[in-house]
């Protein structure tokens, strides 16, 4: 099914879809009552964020941000830019942030430390995938997909250089493609 640029499979579609579903049963469990403003992080967590968000109960708002640390790169420059912000103001409302990685956290620190100066009633952060092994700051996500090994991965909304977002699995990319 994938060409050479794909290494293998790490997480497939359907382990996805069953992990999004015990996520969703979980956030709804935890916010029961409680209006929810969710945050989507533009692009890559456009996937994973439709697979939970569908699921979720009760009074629930969407928006967008993207920020970028990447560039074109498979390395973290460290520096944040905010690329689109969000539409409508979060004081006093319960944030919880959906993101495809927490790879070194640079990225989503800066973010929730610029949604905390904004007055929510609380922040909650949910990814697909998390990569321990190479966090460079503080961070630890509410809801977690899948802890991964330090690979490059792309799929299910995650890219190599705008490629490989459409693949239905999470797969480690070759690195004779990002090592050229």
């Amino acid at each position: 099914m994938y060409n050479s640029d794909i290494e293998k499979i790490l997480v497939s579609n359907a382990e996805i879809a069953k992990r999004a579903e015990e996520i969703a049963a979980q956030i709804n469990a935890d916010y029961k009552g409680k209006p929810i403003l969710v945050v989507g992080i533009l692009r890559g967590a456009s996937i994973f964020l439709a697979d939970i968000f569908k699921r979720l109960e009760g009074d629930v708002e969407l928006d967008f941000m993207s920020l970028s640390s990447y560039g074109s790169g498979t390395n973290s420059s460290g520096e944040v830019k905010m690329i689109k912000d969000l539409s409508e103001p979060v004081d006093g409302k319960n944030v919880l942030i959906i993101e495809d990685i927490i790879d070194t956290g640079i990225t989503l620190s800066y973010l929730i430390k610029v949604l905390e100066a904004r007055n929510p009633e609380s922040i909650k952060l949910c990814a697909l995938l998390d990569k321990p092994s190479r966090r460079k700051v503080e961070l630890k996500g509410d809801y977690i997909g899948f802890e991964i090994p330090d690979e490059y991965v792309v799929g299910y909304g995650l890219d190599y250089a705008e490629k490989y977002r459409n693949l239905p699995d999470v797969c480690v990319l070759s690195k004779t493609v990002y090592e050229k």
